[in-house]
């Protein structure tokens, strides 16, 4: 099973989060897109963008955090952090 914790993050308190499960047979970069859309359905965001310095952070700590940069629209709280809590090899 593959399960990936979003949470929102604004002046250093946890606003919102949720535990995305998926028990697909699909490759690894399709759950984690997949997981992220859904999350930012559920929180009511704009889906992010990922820029070079988050996909080096993903790759090295499975867990990153997309601040206004990566987003096209204003956002009204710090970031938004996604880690891969678990997953299937």
């Amino acid at each position: 099973m593959f399960r990936m914790w979003c949470r929102v993050i604004d002046d250093n308190h946890l606003i919102k989060d949720t535990v995305i499960c998926d028990e697909t047979y699909d490759k690894r970069t399709h759950k984690i897109m997949n997981a992220l859309e859904k999350a930012c359905y559920e929180f009511d965001l704009p889906k992010p963008i990922w820029l070079d310095p988050i996909v080096k952070d993903f790759q090295l700590h499975n867990k990153c955090r997309f601040y206004q940069d990566s987003f096209i629209e204003e956002i009204d709280f710090d970031y938004l952090e996604i880690q891969v809590l678990e997953e299937d090899y």
